[in-house]
């Protein structure tokens, strides 16, 4: 049998949390520390040694019983226990702590958020709503978000409550960028990053380029803009133009 080891101090078994897998009809376990599942799966930690309590792969972990290694390599086509873990660890489900869902839930509540603030504005203004007003507003709503969901798919879909309480819809800006060409140079590439398409690229006496963007990246390309030119550059919202709720449903099925 094989005993998990833990380092001098940490106490056998009581800073554990299994992570088990379903495949080829059976069970396969793995025996990882509290709170380094969840940072593995955000890319926070990126040690596997730091995650995992032992690299032996159970079908039991509280049991103590180890997986056959006929079995490991029929199942997960190598005998690489790295590898194995690794899957286990990333397709595995395991018990989160309260702890560790609650900050699971109000991670995805702002990335939700971020996304809406991304895609929409306020009709009124023609700008960006801040990410916190747009959380206020998901409260005020009572509006709660799945884990397990992608905050992109959950913000189309709140999008749509959110109409009924502030002014908001979901567009795409037509920006314009002009500066001068020697002050481009350095800053063109992340400005053309930050564009869904370019319209237009012009180089003579100078650097313009019109594009359609997310209205969440107006903001990030005014201070590109205005750090590389000095502040004699300039960037411009030329339209506004609404997307079409058949592109909501096209998203929705790609995300």
């Amino acid at each position: 049998m094989s005993k998990i080891f833990t380092p001098t101090n940490q106490k056998l078994l009581t800073n554990v949390v299994v992570v088990k897998l379903k495949k080829g009809g059976k069970r396969f376990e793995i025996a990882c520390y509290k709170n380094k599942v969840v940072a593995w799966r955000n890319k926070i930690e990126k040690n596997l040694e730091e995650v995992l309590q032992t690299d032996t792969v159970f079908t039991n972990v509280s049991r103590g019983d180890i997986a056959k290694a006929s079995d490991l390599k029929n199942i997960f086509k190598t005998d690489d226990k790295q590898k194995i873990c690794i899957e286990i660890l990333e397709k595995g489900e395991f018990q989160l702590s309260e702890k560790e869902r609650q900050s699971q839930l109000n991670a995805k509540f702002t990335e939700t958020a971020t996304n809406i603030t991304n895609m929409c504005i306020n009709p009124t203004t023609q700008r960006p709503y801040p990410v916190s007003l747009i959380e206020q507003a998901m409260k005020d709503a009572h509006i709660s978000v799945k884990p397990n969901k992608s905050a992109k798919q959950q913000a189309l879909e709140v999008i749509k409550t959110l109409k009924e309480s502030i002014p908001i819809e979901r567009v795409k800006m037509k920006i314009r960028i002009s500066m001068n060409s020697a002050d481009s140079k350095k800053c063109k590439d992340s400005i053309k990053k930050l564009f869904l398409s370019v319209e237009s690229e012009d180089h003579d006496g100078g650097f313009e380029i019109i594009g359609i963007s997310e209205p969440g990246n107006y903001r990030e390309l005014t201070e590109i803009v205005g750090k590389h030119s000095r502040g004699k550059g300039l960037c411009e919202v030329i339209c506004v133009d609404e997307v079409d709720k058949t592109q909501d449903v096209f998203n929705n099925a790609n995300t």
